[in-house]
């Protein structure tokens, strides 16, 4: 079976309650719920949390919370890794079998049920361990500048100052929505970022990092020019 594992614990410190604060017209976590059920690959679709409130949000849009997540894995400095890992220990222990397991954000209201999809595919096609969404970066890298104690600026690269930007080679980073991978990989806790991965590259306008009340409110918009972007498509 395929499975769908949304981590949300309930600590949230820079947006408090995030995870179930209202997004759009919905709680936050409904729309990782949502995709994930109208792509119609998952046999299951469970919510690890350590809070009730969120549990209850989560089986009112349609997931399952078959356990409670343990405190050792609710802290600040839990991984993605092991607390995927916990879950498919949980299905694995009551003799369910597991093809594919991903874990979808539950702060990821940008995903869409085709790219997950497509994720699927993408593993099934190929012998890696995980495919996950991927967006480029909208400045070269490479003129990365930093700044020393003394607030004095220097490039990361001084090497390439006079090469053309448009020479530069594009760069990528993780959108943040969602991880396929096979139970072997994510049981062994593997890296996701490794040469056994392949990635679901997404437009730059569906992806945004949502840590700090600033970000949640550029979400928000993009979302909503999106939202109106779709509905004079026809």
């Amino acid at each position: 079976m395929n499975v769908a594992i949304i981590p949300a614990r309930g600590g949230s410190k820079r947006i408090p309650r995030k995870n179930i604060k209202d997004f759009c017209g919905k709680p936050m976590i409904a729309w990782s719920i949502e995709a994930a059920r109208q792509s119609g690959v998952f046999d299951r679709i469970i919510v690890s949390t350590d809070d009730k409130e969120i549990a209850k949000v989560a089986l009112e849009y349609g997931a399952e919370v078959p356990f409670m997540r343990p405190d050792e894995l609710s802290n600040d400095y839990a991984g993605t890794l092991p607390v995927i890992r916990h879950a498919c220990e949980f299905l694995l222990q009551r003799s369910e079998q597991i093809d594919y397991a991903c874990c979808i954000y539950a702060t990821a209201p940008f995903i869409r049920s085709e790219d997950i999809i497509e994720g699927l595919a993408m593993m099934k096609e190929s012998s890696i361990d995980y495919c996950f969404s991927v967006t480029s970066f909208p400045y070269p890298i490479q003129r990365a500048l930093k700044l020393n104690a003394g607030n004095e600026i220097s490039m990361f690269s001084p090497n390439l100052f006079n090469v053309r930007s448009q020479e530069l080679e594009d760069a990528y980073h993780d959108a943040g929505q969602f991880y396929w991978g096979t139970l072997s990989s994510w049981l062994a806790e593997k890296p996701i970022f490794n040469a056994y991965s392949k990635p679901i590259i997404l437009p730059r306008e569906r992806v945004q990092d949502i840590d700090t009340p600033e970000d949640w409110r550029l979400a928000e918009l993009l979302f909503k020019i999106g939202e109106t972007k779709n509905e004079n498509r026809f």
